[in-house]
């Protein structure tokens, strides 16, 4: 499940509104934004039960906050709040109850909004920057970018821009 929702070429954004905590902190992870509300608690607590993570959790979330706060949360089972979790870059946007409903709703709006064929592309260029180092992921970012400058999308947004007109994208 963990795959799917990462290998997915639309942006997936989690909304966690309570407790994230093992496989639901891990299904956080997969997504590639994280909204909070302030009171929720993430965290990795499978140790208590004499576990560790087993849907991803110790590669993605060393990924998402560091080695050492990686290692903090997966070998002490600790909780954090939102506040934390977004210092220690667990989540990126934390939302008290009047926005937090708004927030989710902007961002999935905004991003609607944008050329599919470039979301697609743009979450893969940022996905392989963990995977690659920095000269092979300058030579893939170009070759995607390349990609993109053939497609149509990129006609019809430049045209839209010049036109003043929102663009109709058709995902070619």
């Amino acid at each position: 499940m963990y795959e799917a929702v990462a290998d997915l070429p639309q942006p997936v954004i989690a909304r966690v509104n309570g407790h994230a905590l093992g496989g639901g902190c891990e299904l956080a992870q997969a997504c590639d934004i994280r909204v909070a509300h302030e009171r929720a608690k993430l965290g990795q607590p499978e140790i208590n039960l004499g576990l560790i993570p087993g849907g991803g959790g110790t590669q993605r979330l060393p990924r998402l906050v560091g080695e050492g706060q990686a290692m903090r949360l997966i070998l002490t089972g600790e909780l954090v709040d939102a506040r934390e979790a977004a210092d220690i870059g667990l989540v990126d946007i934390v939302c008290s109850d009047e926005a937090f409903d708004d927030r989710v709703d902007e961002l999935a709006a905004a991003m609607a909004e944008k050329s599919p064929l470039a979301l697609e592309l743009g979450k893969e260029a940022v996905r392989a920057s963990s995977r690659l180092g920095l000269d092979d992921g300058l030579d893939y970012e170009a070759n995607l970018f390349v990609q993109l400058f053939a497609a149509e999308d990129k006609d019809e947004g430049i045209d839209a821009f010049f036109e003043e007109r929102d663009p109709e994208w058709r995902g070619r």
